[in-house]
């Protein structure tokens, strides 16, 4: 196994929340004391529903919002909620992000060789020349051309601007590229193009992913471990081979349930969940998902969430039915 680069201890995030009208500030738990550890040259996967936190705690990460309080190491460096900016910059230079909608995420007032070599700008090179080289040096290996490098983002397609996205994230060298929904916003025809590319430049640039999905069927293609989360906390991490061929808590088995299979021996019984997630307002310190879960006992729905249970060498998962299935 290669590295650690990134590990997470107990990170958590939480907004305040104005206060009402009696003078009472609340609590909005966004990621709750999340665990994970990312090693070298892997791609890991983080999955979970939409306003699970997935896209919260990659932002915690990048420094994009606050951490409340936990840490996490990355690349010689420890990061907690006290850590001055000079430090945080040590740290966020070896890590860029590929966003999910990539009209948004790029300026339409430069060239695409101005947009690729932004972050070498932003760190003090003005050299014009060397700037545009460093960027002729990545459109090709992103699947463009030099004659794109004059272009503007309105002439291309949605896979297109991706790509210069991607070759923005590249070129200063990052190791760890953050990929939160890369795909989502794009055509179904381009997907396997840009995780084709994605899984290309792993292999050129020996890049690490924390790719960000909420489509099982590639996280089950394209990771090599994964966490599954429900309303800011981590309920299984592993393989993830072993979460798909052995999922442990009942909301991972509901998402596993939902994934669509050719083969019809491969298919799982369909487990709807009902109710609504609960608020993540000043949540009670129980099993967040207890009142959605169909094996929900008195203990889930009186008691926090449980230590993580080992459940092989390489796969944890944190609930009460554990073992007793």
């Amino acid at each position: 196994m290669g590295e650690i680069i990134l590990k997470t201890n107990g990170l958590t995030v939480d907004f305040k929340i104005k206060k009402n009208l009696f003078g009472k500030a609340s609590r909005l738990s966004a990621v709750q004391n999340v665990d994970l550890e990312i090693r070298r040259g892997e791609i890991y996967g983080l999955v979970g529903e939409s306003g699970c936190g997935k896209t919260t705690l990659a932002n915690a990460i990048l420094g994009f919002v606050p951490i409340t309080s936990g840490s996490f190491e990355a690349f010689g460096h420890t990061v907690t909620a006290s850590t001055k900016p000079r430090e945080w910059k040590d740290v966020r230079r070896h890590m860029q992000t590929v966003f999910q909608d990539p009209y948004s995420s790029l300026n339409t007032r430069l060239a695409v060789w101005q947009i690729i070599s932004e972050p070498l700008y932003i760190r003090g090179e003005r050299n014009e020349k060397i700037l545009r080289e460093r960027a002729a040096a990545l459109v090709e290996k992103v699947g463009l051309s030099l004659r794109d490098l004059d272009r503007y983002v309105f002439e291309f397609s949605g896979g297109q601007r991706q790509r210069i996205a991607i070759a923005r994230a590249l070129i200063s060298g990052a190791e760890l590229i953050i990929c939160d929904e890369p795909t989502s916003a794009l055509d179904v025809s381009v997907h396997s193009q840009i995780c084709n590319l994605l899984l290309d430049l792993r292999e050129e640039f020996g890049l690490t992913y924390l790719f960000i999905s909420h489509n099982l069927s590639l996280i089950k293609h394209i990771t090599d471990h994964m966490s599954v989360m429900y309303l800011g906390e981590v309920m299984e991490s592993g393989k993830t081979e072993e979460i798909f061929g052995n999922p442990q808590t009942p909301y991972t088995e509901a998402l596993m349930s939902a994934i669509l299979e050719v083969d019809p021996k491969e298919k799982r019984e369909r487990i709807i969940l009902t109710g609504e997630a609960r608020s993540p307002i000043d949540p009670p310190d129980i099993c967040r998902f207890a009142n959605r879960c169909p094996k929900a006992c008195e203990l889930c729905r009186n008691s926090p969430l449980p230590a993580p249970a080992q459940i092989s060498e390489e796969h944890v998962a944190r609930c009460h039915l554990i073992g007793g299935k």
